[in-house]
């Protein structure tokens, strides 16, 4: 199993970003994904998950509304949109995967076996 993020950089308060997952190595059809990040001196959090089971969606209270989580199965990508970003936001941004039959939609760091090598996202004020 193999996860590449893309879409990190440096965007000013208040502007948007695109991320991208690309999965390889499983069938994209039983699966949970989630996108986690991690701020300097801060440990890994649960940002948002998706799950293949239930379609169900979760978010962490400090993006709802601003950020959308959202798959295409097709071309076994997920993606993290994300809006009106603040420099609180700032992190390194990694997905993770969790294949075969999954319950719910698991939203911890330690539910996922399989991560990304992660993208910066810095958000300047």
């Amino acid at each position: 199993v193999q996860l590449v993020e893309s879409g990190g950089g440096l965007v000013q308060a208040g502007g948007s970003l695109r991320l991208s997952c690309a999965a390889h190595g499983f069938t994209f059809v039983d699966y949970a994904i989630g996108w986690f990040r991690q701020a300097p001196g801060k440990e890994r959090e649960a940002v948002s998950c998706i799950s293949s089971s239930d379609g169900n969606t979760r978010y962490a209270d400090s993006v709802k509304g601003r950020f959308t989580i959202s798959s295409d199965n097709a071309k076994n990508m997920v993606y993290l949109q994300m809006n009106s970003l603040q420099p609180e936001d700032t992190a390194v941004y990694y997905c993770a995967a969790l294949t075969g039959v999954v319950a719910g939609t698991p939203c911890g760091v330690y539910d996922y076996d399989y991560w990304g090598q992660g993208t910066q996202v810095t958000v300047s004020s």
